[in-house]
């Protein structure tokens, strides 16, 4: 003889939790909603999330959305996965959002840095708030026609476009990589340069002339490229090849292009760093995968994507949102040394 199936215990309610806690259902949803501060002392917040967990309380989080009009979702606008900084930035994203009970949905343009398609022609009505790197320029115009709160990633502070920015100190990372190659002797430097058109990559450009310029007897030429291997190592043969003495450093504006100079100067028959340095930009699993290794910028991807998110949280609840720009660091390596003769 079976015995009759006992019927599931009742979820606790908030109720449940006010009454363990001993304070009002009112402060309960304030402190679970992270509400809290400035209206609940800590330690009633923490008394409060002590008896959720031994209640085994969860907030309905669905229909507190439906209530206030929110879904919860935050739109993560970036040029391309396949550039593994922006999966890092997307990672930092979702564990911030993860801890507030958000969702991240990503956008990457179709084209890497070129046009992507209107992302709200049928998302709109549910998101939340939009991230978005100044790399995916022309999505742009759509975001800002969303009527929807727009935070900004590595995008230039004089835009007053966003509710709020997410910065990187990138001019100091040209700056310490300028500074590294000068102490080493350097003076004929090549850039290559990025051919997108952004904030981040004018300011890495200015930067370094800035520096190379202060500096008597000191040289620079500019040479732009796509942003992959071959049209980074077919820009630096061309400018190998040209009238003049050769480049004692090449600066580049990020990994990968620094990648395709290593196999230019290789071409040529000449040496990294022996011949000629190079340096790189973002510090990607790529700078250490090559030989010599890149000296490099490192750049925190993961904490532009925590900030990017806890700004947006901090946007959609009234509170003001951290500005101040994210340091970076050189990582010298074995792709920069002496110039020959020095």
């Amino acid at each position: 003889m079976t015995s009759a199936r006992q019927p599931a215990p009742p979820r606790p309610t908030s109720r449940d939790v006010a009454r363990a806690a001993g304070v009002s259902q009112a402060t309960v949803s304030l402190v679970l909603g992270e509400k809290w501060r400035g209206r609940v002392s800590a330690p009633t917040a923490e008394r409060v999330r002590g008896s959720a967990r031994e209640l085994g309380y969860r907030p309905n989080f669905a229909a507190r959305s439906l209530r206030m009009g929110r879904t919860r979702t935050a739109l993560l606008v970036v040029p391309a996965l396949t550039n593994e900084f922006f999966a890092r930035v997307y990672t930092g994203a979702a564990a911030v959002a993860a801890e507030h009970d958000f969702g991240v949905v990503l956008y990457p343009s179709p084209d890497g840095t070129g046009p992507a398609r209107d992302p709200f022609a049928s998302a709109r009505a549910a998101l939340d708030g939009v991230i978005a790197s100044s790399m995916a320029a022309d999505a742009l115009g759509a975001l800002r026609g969303a009527e929807l709160p727009l935070v900004m990633l590595d995008s230039d502070p004089a835009d007053h476009g966003a509710a709020a920015r997410v910065n990187l100190d990138i001019a100091d990372g040209m700056h310490q990589v300028t500074e590294h190659l000068l102490g080493l002797g350097h003076r004929r430097f090549v850039h290559l340069a990025s051919a997108v058109d952004t904030w981040t990559f004018a300011v890495r450009a200015r930067a370094l002339r800035e520096a190379v310029e202060a500096v008597p007897g000191a040289v620079l030429r500019t040479v732009p490229a796509a942003l992959d291997v071959r049209a980074g190592r077919e820009a630096v043969e061309a400018a190998l090849n040209s009238p003049g003495p050769l480049p004692t450093a090449i600066v580049c504006d990020d990994d990968i292009l620094a990648a395709g100079a290593c196999k230019a100067v290789r071409r040529r028959g000449l040496r990294v760093p022996d011949d000629i340095s190079v340096t790189g930009f973002d510090d990607l699993a790529l700078a250490t995968a090559v030989e010599p290794e890149l000296t490099t910028v490192r750049l925190p991807a993961e904490q532009v994507g925590e900030r990017g998110m806890t700004a947006l949280l901090d946007v959609l609840e009234g509170r003001p949102a951290e500005h101040h720009d994210l340091p970076v660091h050189l990582a010298a390596r074995g792709s920069t040394a002496p110039p020959p003769g020095a």
